[in-house]
């Protein structure tokens, strides 16, 4: 059994800048397969890893000659790449038996089974299991066998087939630790410039599954079925200290879609500080703002075990906005948690989203002036997306506000909505405004730029010499109903 995963050939999400994780979600399933299936031979191909471009693909795609192909495809955005390199495969040996997954794929499975022929198989949700059972049952087989196999959907005929869903894993440190022996080769190439620097070996951990939150806009809760499943504080910290020592990862994003309830970061403190790990190792973690409150008193704690970043889901100021968002939260809440995190030296990053159904210019404008009252050490805007699955894609394509069905736009960056009151290409041009005014202010960028803080110093070189403001004013010259 030969199965070959790719992550494909990707450009570049500009607003991190420098930015190239590990392909995650299909080195854990790799490494799944390789525990359950001893005589499976896999190869996980990282293209912008190995610098790997679609003109190449295809001849390393052949020299490997798989049986199963399998292509990352986590975001929405990045659907088109996802099944152009099945396409690629089916090119070079149409017996390959092609398969995706992720959250778009997922809750789009019928339509992109009807959509893209190239796909064979769509492993929806959690794929470890689903994915090994559709080895065991496809490779050596004359006929494959499908039909038991829960959480698949698959092409039978002309017919399209939704097997029944699969039920979560109860315990996720049943799973084992990431494959990152798979990609051994170009490991030390995954970095996070903006965050940690060109020097800094990026890798991802993941701490838990899911979500007890039901934001309206988000993919995730639904994705893993609105449950919050975790490993423990001192699996977590072994994950840590083992991609550090076996592949010197020294920035360390906990994908952690809920951070903050319980005692789970006082317990997670301790077990990281007792790893006595190096200094320069330093971790990222995104948190709703109340759970910078709740935990404020563990922060120094947080801090000393390498808490380094926090991405804070601010949102809106709006209370109305917030509370069609789902979000349960209050403006209020944002100034305390980013004052709470600068005190303790840790790097408050805000993500604030505007082009809600109720958004003007007057209360984007607002949001504007809302991140500078803010001032946290960064702020990125972002336009309210109507991804697939969620309430506000449900809301909006019923309502046929969706203007825009190019997958690939599905990045936050580009305005898919109009407002009550704005176009979508307005929207767009709002969003140029709102980085404008926060980037745009001669004092913040000299105390950016001049920073004592080392980690805000290298952020605004970084983006200075990426030109990010300007890249966002080009958005609006190429929008489609500019």
């Amino acid at each position: 059994m030969k199965v070959l995963f790719v992550e494909p050939p990707k450009e570049e999400w500009f607003v991190m800048g420098g930015y190239m994780p590990p392909p995650y979600g299909i080195i854990q399933l790799a490494a799944y397969l390789e525990r359950e299936v001893k005589d499976a031979e896999i190869k996980v191909l990282d293209c912008n890893a190995e610098h790997v471009d679609w003109g190449d693909l295809g001849e390393r795609i052949e020299s490997f000659n798989p049986d199963i192909l399998a292509s990352s495809s986590l975001a929405t955005c990045n659907t088109y790449v996802a099944v152009r390199t099945l396409e690629i495969a089916k090119k070079v040996n149409p017996n390959i038996f092609t398969v995706t997954g992720g959250q778009h794929f997922t809750v789009t499975a019928q339509e992109s089974l009807q959509e893209y022929p190239v796909i064979d198989a769509i492993a929806r949700g959690e794929g470890e299991q689903t994915f090994t059972e559709l080895a065991l049952n496809t490779v050596g087989k004359k006929k494959p066998n499908l039909a038991k196999i829960q959480g698949l959907s698959f092409r039978r005929g002309d017919k399209i087939v939704h097997n029944p869903p699969r039920p979560l894993i109860e315990n996720l440190e049943s799973l084992p630790y990431p494959g990152y022996h798979l990609v051994k080769d170009v490991v030390r190439k995954y970095h996070f410039t903006l965050m940690a620097g060109s020097n800094s070996a990026y890798a991802l951990v993941e701490g838990s599954r899911g979500c007890p939150h039901e934001c309206a806009f988000c993919t995730q809760w639904r994705h893993w079925q609105g449950k919050w499943r975790l490993k423990s504080p001192k699996r977590v910290a072994d994950e840590m200290a083992f991609c550090h020592s076996n592949f010197g990862s020294k920035f360390i994003w906990l994908t952690d879609d809920n951070f903050g309830a319980g005692t789970r970061p006082s317990e997670l403190a301790d077990e990281i500080i007792k790893r006595r790990m190096p200094e320069d190792v330093t971790w990222f973690v995104q948190a709703r703002t109340d759970d910078i409150i709740r935990n404020k008193d563990v922060l120094p704690r947080l801090r000393k075990s390498g808490l380094s970043w926090v991405l804070l889901g601010v949102e809106n100021p709006d209370p109305a906005t917030l509370a069609s968002f789902k979000k349960d939260v209050h403006p209020e809440d944002a100034k305390t948690a980013v004052d709470l995190l600068k005190e303790n030296g840790i790097f408050a990053h805000v993500m604030l989203i505007i082009g809600s159904r109720k958004d003007t210019a007057e209360s984007i404008a607002r949001t504007a002036e809302f991140a500078n009252n803010l001032d946290p050490d960064l702020v990125m805007f972002g336009c309210l997306t109507p991804f697939p699955g969620t309430e506000v894609y449900n809301e909006a394509k019923a309502n046929g506000w969706i203007k825009d069905s190019n997958w690939s736009h599905y990045d936050m960056i580009h305005a898919i909505m109009p407002t009550e009151t704005l176009s979508a290409a307005q929207v767009q041009e709002k969003l140029y405004e709102c980085y404008r005014s926060y980037y745009g202010s001669l004092s913040r960028k000299f105390h950016g730029l001049f920073s004592s803080n080392k980690m805000k110093r290298q952020v605004y070189w970084h983006m200075a010499s990426r030109g990010i403001t300007g890249r966002f004013k080009a958005l609006v010259q190429r929008h489609p109903s500019g």
